[in-house]
């Protein structure tokens, strides 16, 4: 009675009719059961022939399963109200439900975070080790091809001089002394014809 009294006064006249309701169709089932076990009961001859008193006994029967069944429905109807009832003002369980799911939701991201943080651990270490195994193989191939400046240097003029159609060798030979180049002057001069003193 506390409870309902704290209930507003539209919810404390819904419940009220709830159970009005339910007493009504109680109350329906109860007569019509009692009637039809009072009706099934063989009587005394009266001023009315028995085929006429059977078919009336079996309309009331009749009528009155039906009003059976129908406040049986009307039962079923309540119950589905009740429940709609609770769900949208029963508040306090609604509450603890979602209390409940809350809980599960975050023991649920509890795990995933767990689960994430070991994943990234592990692929950190992975990667880790791949990359020092990268750089000591880079590192070692680098140190297997690195010449001197000057071996470079001359490798790099040797492939330019056989690409353009030159022998190595002469471009490798010193250049002509001066005594040379004074011998081969005279000849060139005699070649090229008197000069002035015989003309004279």
């Amino acid at each position: 009675m506390a409870q309902q009294r704290a209930l507003p006064q539209s919810k404390e006249t819904l419940l009220q009719s709830y159970n009005k309701r339910l007493k009504d169709d109680i109350k329906s089932i109860m007569d019509n059961f009692t009637e039809i076990i009072k009706t099934a009961k063989i009587e005394d001859e009266t001023q009315v022939s028995r085929a006429t008193q059977g078919e009336q006994d079996n309309y009331e029967m009749h009528v009155r399963a039906a009003n059976i069944v129908r406040a049986g429905e009307s039962l079923m109807k309540l119950v589905s109200d009740l429940k709609q009832f609770l769900i949208l003002n029963d508040f306090p369980s609604v509450n603890e439900a979602i209390d409940q799911r809350n809980q599960q939701l975050r023991a649920l991201q509890e795990e995933c975070d767990r689960k994430l943080i070991t994943l990234r651990d592990e692929v950190s270490i992975d990667l880790y080790e791949l990359e020092e195994e990268y750089y000591s193989s880079s590192s070692s191939l680098c140190e297997a091809n690195d010449l001197p400046l000057c071996e470079a240097y001359w490798r790099l003029d040797l492939d330019t001089d056989t690409a353009d159609g030159l022998p190595a060798p002469l471009l490798a030979s010193p250049e002509p002394s001066a005594g040379s180049l004074q011998a081969a002057a005279p000849a060139h001069s005699h070649a090229s014809g008197p000069g002035p003193t015989e003309h004279a």
